[in-house]
């Protein structure tokens, strides 16, 4: 499931090294939990620079707040480590990661530094005042060059920023560091996965547009012109690739021409004036020949067949346009074609009207955790590249409220290890991150979403040098409600937790959204759970399952081949399998909660109350066509969960399923499992019904599931397990299911067992025994 595909004793991201050479389709079947976290590309792990490209300094302070939880110290935390200054004084929070590259904060009652989150406006390091003033921003009054997302104005200040703050600083080491790995390397290698249909040449394209941005910074903070001409070398071989010379960069996977030509606009804008007269011109050809001429084709020829992108509110539509906005500024003035100034305004107003729906009403990505990464990142792209150039978001940020709120849904949405990883996860991210936080915190004045951002081991990119505003002071924790619960329909879920700062807390989180419009990228998943707790998943997501499998996107159809890959099945989520078949795609759950709104306080170290706790119940009814109702819970001071199913008049056989990565020891009577994984270990103790046990089984699917539709393959799940229930066939009445989880805390041993309470009548107090 989630462990490293050649070894199945390593967990995510242990021994995890870069991939430069693709190796197909080995990419594609990787399992979910590999690739969540540690995006291919971003992090290039080689001698000389291991220890300092997680986007954070390693740093050891000497106590953490990783061991409020566990008792464990830094557990999981990288060996390679060094004294960071003053803890009165700190010059960036996070002093290291974990084995999950999650931020390790000091535990540290001084909250000094730890104010609310502010753009300090009387801040003495801040950025200069843009010096482009166009008076009505247009389409065609474009900023000189450079002008997509780095202006020339902060170029002229970064390099004294970089001086003065630790986390541009960090950045800038590592960005070099990378830059200079990969000018080291041989050019990208074109290679089509599953042909110029399947997957494309999206890698190849995404690995160029990635080392494009690097070497083009590494020249304008250098002024070496060794960069120019490595540059120069990866966009020529990239303009030589593949055989079809009419369509070099893939019209039939959009993706990977948008791709391109965003790279190319970045290559030809900032370093505009480096490049000779024979040079631009040869950039710019093909920018125009190999990327926007199709582009334009998609918006005036009804019957171009690479056009479908246009109606997406998702990733597809955010790429495919940006690539298109990206190219059309870059060249707009010097395109003696007009390509460019036909395309812009087109892909400028379908931009606005799908791509800035990406985010649903509360914030939600429409796809999944992952693909809101491809998303948002296109979005940013697109809106600061128009922002930087024209004076204007022309009409972006304003389309959706839910832009405002898309932030708060990355925040929420990650656990104490990782991503709540529901759905696909996608192709490899190479530079694909969350860094569209700090350009959003910005754009919206919402320091904290800054804040946040930079500490993580992403943030060491180009995009970031440029969207950090470093008068973003105070702590982003600082008065954070714990639990959130994002409830438009399409994809209702909740988030609870136990503490911001202490990776070795606890994280639960549970989906009861509609399975239809995620663009074929869910799962058949209501009523589905994940838990982390003292640094691992315990329970927890698959993820995609090959790409290249049969009409794997074909549609969410009830009948759809898709929903007979186990990953994308009933079975494969942590749910209640009616008899084994999938749930009814047309599902509409319902959900009630509560929550007694917790917040952090300015600390990184956080004691739960005693009472504190939050729940939600859902009717999955629609889902299954019988009465079935999940509710899930912390107990009070959130240290226990308790997840309950209540099964009315449901007279066929059930099983209560749960993933996990974890080895499985169930004691004699069956009523108690105990989970173990790296170290650390949960018990799960079945309180009710009376008659049943747990069952250790492979995670693969039962006899009773649906059958593999012909030409597709289950993946490997590579030793993962299920705890499973099975739940006889009953009668009228109603069947309660009640499963207890208890994390092993090293400072906690008062576990209580709660009373039996109906989901109808849950509330915060209800289980206060």
């Amino acid at each position: 499931m989630y462990r490293h595909e050649n070894d199945s004793t390593k967990p995510l991201s242990d021994g995890y090294k870069e991939q430069t050479v693709y190796e197909i389709p080995q990419k594609k079947r990787r399992s979910k939990w590999i690739t969540v976290g540690l995006p291919l590309g971003l992090l290039v792990v080689a001698a000389g620079v291991v220890g300092v490209l997680f986007g954070l300094k390693v740093i050891k302070t000497g106590g953490s707040s990783s061991g409020s939880s566990s008792g464990s110290g830094s557990s999981g935390s990288s060996p390679n480590s060094h004294q960071n200054q003053d803890l009165n004084n700190l010059s960036y929070f996070a002093t290291s990661t974990n084995g999950y590259h999650q931020p390790i904060y000091p535990s540290m009652t001084n909250t000094a530094q730890f104010g609310s989150p502010t753009f300090a406006a009387s801040a003495a390091v801040h950025w200069p005042e843009d010096d482009f003033n166009p008076g009505q921003p247009s389409l065609t009054n474009l900023r000189s060059h450079p002008r997509l997302i780095a202006p020339k104005y902060k170029w002229d200040a970064l390099t004294d920023l970089i001086s003065k703050n630790a986390y541009l600083k960090t950045w800038n080491d590592i960005i070099m560091a990378n830059a200079t790995v990969f000018r080291d390397s041989a050019p990208v290698v074109h290679v089509f996965d599953g042909g110029a249909s399947g997957s494309g040449i999206l890698d190849p394209a995404r690995e160029t547009k990635n080392r494009i941005k690097h070497f083009a910074y590494a020249y304008r903070m250098t002024g070496d012109s060794a960069w120019i001409d490595r540059t120069y070398r990866e966009l020529d071989n990239a303009m030589n690739w593949g055989d079809n010379r009419e369509d070099p960069w893939n019209t039939a996977h959009f993706l990977d021409l948008a791709e391109l030509t965003a790279a190319f606009a970045i290559g030809y804008d900032w370093l505009y004036d480096a490049w000779t007269d024979e040079q631009r011109t040869t950039i710019r050809t093909a920018i125009v020949n190999y990327g926007l001429r199709y582009g334009l084709t998609s918006y005036t020829d009804a019957a171009a067949t690479y056009s479908w992108w246009h109606n997406v509110n998702g990733n597809w539509n955010c790429v495919s346009n940006g690539g298109m906005i990206l190219g059309s500024l870059a060249i707009l003035e010097d395109d003696t074609t007009g390509t460019a100034s036909q395309l812009l305004p087109l892909a400028v107003a379908n931009a606005v009207a799908n791509c800035a729906d990406v985010p649903s009403t509360d914030g939600t990505g429409s796809e999944t955790a992952n693909y809101w990464e491809f998303a948002i990142t296109g979005l940013s792209e697109l809106t600061s590249s128009l922002i930087t150039a024209t004076g204007s978001d022309q009409g972006m940020l304003s389309a959706n409220d839910g832009l405002k709120l898309t932030s708060l849904f990355r925040m929420y949405v990650t656990g104490m290890t990782s991503l709540f990883d529901y759905g696909d996860h996608g192709p490899n991210k190479f530079s694909t991150t969350g860094n569209a936080l700090l350009f959003l915190g910005s754009a919206f004045n919402e320091p904290r979403f800054t804040l946040y951002q930079r500490d993580r081991y992403q943030a060491a990119e180009p995009w970031s040098m440029f969207w950090y505003d470093v008068t973003a002071e105070g702590a982003w924790w600082n008065d954070l409600p714990l639990d959130h619960v994002f409830e438009d329909a399409t994809d209702r879920w909740a988030s609870f937790r136990s503490s911001w700062t202490d990776i070795n807390g606890m994280f639960l989180a549970f989906k009861a959204g509609a399975l239809l419009n995620h663009q074929t990228h869910g799962d058949l998943d209501c009523g589905d759970f994940i838990v982390d707790a003292l640094g691992q998943r315990f329970f927890g997501e698959h993820g995609s399952d090959d790409y290249l499998n049969t009409n794997y996107f074909s549609n969410e159809t009830q009948t759809s081949e898709r929903w007979t890959l186990y990953r994308k099945m009933t079975e494969g989520q942590n749910v209640i399998a009616i008899n084994g078949q999938n749930q009814l795609v047309s599902a509409q759950p319902t959900i009630r909660h509560d929550s007694s709104a917790t917040a952090q306080g300015a600390s990184t170290i956080f004691s739960v109350p005693s009472d504190s706790s939050a729940f939600v119940v859902a009717d999955l009814t629609s889902a299954y066509g019988s009465n079935v109702q999940r509710g899930v819970r912390f107990l009070p001071g959130r240290r226990q969960v308790l997840v309950q199913d209540e099964l009315t008049d449901v007279t066929d056989a059930a099983q209560w399923r749960a993933q996990t990565n974890a080895t499985i020891s169930i004691d004699t009577d069956g009523r108690t499992a105990t989970l173990t994984l790296e170290g650390k270990k949960l018990v799960a103790q079945i309180l009710s019904p009376e008659g049943v046990q747990f069952t250790d089984l492979p995670s693969t699917r039962t006899d009773n599931a649906p059958g593999l539709a012909p030409g597709l393959k289950d993946m490997d799940n590579l030793g993962a397990r299920v705890l499973a229930i099975d739940i006889p066939a009953g009668t009228a009445g109603t069947t309660t299911v009640q499963v207890l989880l208890n994390p092993q805390w090293d400072d906690f041993t008062d576990f209580k067992t709660p009373p039996s309470v109906p989901l109808a009548q849950w509330s915060l107090t209800s289980h206060n025994s």
